[in-house]
C-alpha cells in the first residue's frame, strides 16, 4: 500500500520543500510511521500517509527556514529531471516548475502546503484540514491567501512547448556562440537572471535584472572556465528540467550547473534560474527522471 502512494507522497513533499533530498528523506520517515501505526485502524490509507508526509515536511520547512534565509546569494529550489509526460502536461508542469517554486518559496508553510493541497492535488478543504490540523474555515482562508498571492507574482500564460524548446536551443547557441544580438531577441526587456552558486561556486549575489545585462553577463561567461572546469571541457545537454526544457552542464567527470527558464506571453525568456551549488545537483546526476506528476 505504501509503494502505492510514494510517487504522490514524494510529489508533495517536493513541492513543499523545494528540495529532492529533503523530499526523499521526508517520504521516508513517512514509511517509518506507517511501519509503526496499527493499519488497521487507517480507513482512508492515501488521507492518512498525505497527512504524515504534509506533517513531516512542514516541520523540515520551518526547520530549515533559518538556513535560507541566511543563505549566500539567492536560494534556488534543487532541480530535478523530469521526463516526457511531465513535459506534456501542462498543469504538472507548471506545478513543478522552478519559477512557481520559487514564489511557493515567499508563502508561509502552511499557506503552501495548503496551496500545493489544493490546487495541484484536489484535496478538499475538508482533507487539507485534517492534514495540517486547522479548521476548514481556516484552511479556505489560506488557500485563498495563497492562491491570491501566486496569482499575483507568477502570472500564466499558454505553454507551447516546442516553442519553448526552440527557445532554449537557440538560447544555448547564442551563448556559447557569443551572439549577442541573437541573444538579445530571446530575452523580455525585464528579464531577470537568478544564480545559486550557495557561496560554493562563483556566482551573481543579487538577481542581475534587464535583457542588456543579462545578455552581458552570459557573454562574459562564454569561453571562461565554470565551477572549476575548463571552458573546452564544459559539455551541455538540452534536457527536461522541472517539467520544462533545460540545459544541464557537465565537465570533469561532474555535473556542474543547470539553467531552467521562465517564458512571457510573448514566447520571450522572463526569467532565468542558474543553479550551480554542487549541494542541489544530487537529483539530476545519473540521468533519473522523477515523475511529478
Amino acid at each position: 500500500m505504501f509503494e502505492r502512494y510514494r510517487r504522490l507522497l514524494f510529489s508533495i513533499a517536493y513541492r513543499l520543500l523545494g528540495s529532492a533530498a529533503d523530499a526523499e528523506d521526508a517520504v521516508q520517515d513517512a514509511w517509518i510511521k506507517w511501519a509503526a501505526a496499527d493499519r488497521s485502524q487507517v480507513a482512508d490509507p492515501k488521507a492518512y500517509l498525505s497527512r504524515i508526509v504534509t506533517n513531516l515536511a512542514l516541520e523540515r520547512l520551518r526547520s530549515t527556514r533559518h538556513q535560507r534565509e541566511t543563505y549566500v546569494g539567492p536560494w534556488l529550489p534543487e532541480p530535478i529531471l523530469t521526463g516526457g509526460d511531465a513535459a506534456e502536461a501542462v498543469t504538472d508542469a507548471e506545478s513543478v516548475s522552478m519559477a512557481l517554486l520559487v514564489v511557493l518559496e515567499t508563502l508561509s508553510p502552511l499557506e503552501r502546503a495548503v496551496f500545493v493541497l489544493k490546487e495541484v492535488f484536489g484535496f478538499s478543504h475538508a482533507e487539507i484540514g485534517e492534514a495540517v490540523e486547522r479548521s476548514e474555515a481556516a484552511v479556505r482562508q489560506a488557500a485563498h491567501r495563497a492562491r491570491e498571492h501566486v496569482r499575483a507574482r507568477r502570472p500564466r500564460f499558454p505553454a507551447d512547448r516546442a516553442r519553448q524548446r526552440q527557445a532554449t536551443e537557440r538560447f544555448f547557441a547564442a551563448t556559447t556562440g557569443g551572439d549577442l544580438n541573437a541573444l538579445l531577441e530571446l530575452l523580455s526587456p525585464d528579464v531577470t537572471l537568478w544564480t545559486d552558486g550557495g557561496g560554493k561556486v562563483r556566482q551573481a549575489l543579487l538577481p542581475v535584472i534587464g535583457a542588456e545585462k543579462v545578455a552581458g553577463w552570459f557573454a562574459a561567461m562564454a569561453g571562461r572556465s565554470y565551477a572549476g572546469v575548463a571552458a573546452e571541457e564544459i559539455t551541455a545537454e538540452l534536457i527536461g528540467i522541472n517539467g520544462g526544457p533545460g540545459l544541464l552542464f557537465g565537465g570533469a567527470g561532474r555535473v556542474i550547473a543547470t539553467v531552467t527558464f521562465d517564458f512571457d506571453e510573448d514566447g520571450r525568456i522572463a526569467a532565468i534560474h542558474n543553479v550551480a551549488n554542487p549541494d542541489k545537483l544530487g537529483a539530476v546526476v545519473g540521468g533519473k527522471a522523477y515523475d511529478v506528476s
